[in-house]
């Protein structure tokens, strides 16, 4: 079995875990809870991505937990986490995982050193001692506890609020740590939705964020049957609050790509990822381009923003025969394509 980085680091240190009911969160990527939870008392995952959580939905003795909050009932009395590539983020799962389970809850905290994992020796500094334990393949290993009473954790004080200004249109955008263009308008955005045509029929918003595209689109657009999916619970709850805080409709839903939508949009609209965690990840986008024309009506149009060194027309022309350029700057283009 091939494991991450940080996963290989915490299998050195499965003493740490022996006896224990551990909760796992964060920038998770592999089967390494199998292994764990050969040496604990039980093992759950809290997690915010849809694909990692389908991947461990039926498993029978490992409980997984997907959206932006944990809200069932758990028995842990640890938490590791593998800390995300946002220290924001890393900060707001810490903030309520520990409220969820309260003082006197071990943690371990494991991550590659580029991703800034030290940052938890001040972050957790309130809340009891942690230090660092081990290190090795470019991770720390650090092992804490929280002896203090925590802070309790309410969601809606961790959405970020700012406004995107849009043709004659303000969009209130309300954001959750984590998110793709938390706290600002991504230029590339920008650029896709000054080039976009008139919408009409069903419209995808694939990877919808924060839920700016969708709100403008909706906003100027007002007939369209909007969906908006996304891989991450955090980018979920955005997009819903944000459609919310401007007055607009559209349904918004977890997907692994196309695996929750449906197959007759008239339009499939995005500005795709292309990181998964610290590393440059394009197979989610790939998939997109590959089958968007067999979730396209006829006449159908596929839409988006790449950044200009990401080699995404000769997908897009094996799968449509043709690719079109229609805008482009210093960093971004728009692609385009119809059935």
């Amino acid at each position: 079995m091939s494991y991450s980085a940080p996963s290989q680091i915490t299998q050195r240190q499965l003493a740490y875990f022996e006896g224990k009911h551990v909760l796992i969160a964060g920038e998770l990527i592999d089967d390494f809870p199998i292994e764990l939870d050969k040496h604990c008392a039980s093992t759950s995952i809290f997690t915010t991505n849809y694909a990692y959580y389908q991947q461990f939905s039926e498993h029978q003795s490992i409980k997984c937990h997907f959206g932006a909050e944990l809200v069932e009932d758990t028995n842990a009395d640890m938490i590791l986490l593998y800390w995300p590539k946002a220290k924001a983020e890393a900060e707001y799962l810490l903030t309520m995982l520990l409220a969820k389970l309260g003082k006197d809850t071990e943690i371990v905290v494991v991550g590659e050193n580029r991703s800034g994992v030290k940052s938890i020796e001040k972050m957790f500094a309130d809340l009891g001692p942690i230090n660092k334990f081990d290190s090795a393949r470019r991770c720390s290993f650090y092992w804490g506890e929280c002896t203090k009473n925590v802070p309790t954790f309410t969601l809606q004080d961790w959405f970020k609020e700012y406004q995107v200004q849009f043709k004659e249109h303000t969009i209130e955008v309300r954001s959750l740590p984590g998110v793709f263009s938390h706290g600002e308008f991504d230029k590339g955005s920008e650029l896709l939705l000054q080039t976009l045509p008139s919408l009409r029929g069903h419209v995808l918003d694939f990877g919808c964020g924060a839920g700016v595209l969708g709100s403008v689109m909706k906003t100027l657009n007002p007939k369209i049957h909007l969906d908006m999916v996304d891989i991450s619970a955090l980018a979920i709850a955005s997009s819903i609050e944000t459609l919310k805080a401007n007055g607009i409709e559209g349904n918004v839903f977890a997907s692994d790509v196309y695996s929750n939508t449906k197959e007759n949009y008239q339009f499939i609209v995005s500005n795709p990822p292309f990181h998964a965690g610290l590393k440059t990840h394009y197979s989610s986008t790939e998939e997109l381009l590959k089958k968007a024309p067999q979730n396209l009506t006829h006449q159908g149009q596929l839409i988006l923003v790449a950044n200009s060194f990401l080699q995404y027309p000769p997908i897009i022309e094996n799968a449509f025969g043709h690719c079109e350029t229609l805008a482009k700057n210093n960093k971004f283009k728009i692609y385009s394509a119809q059935k």
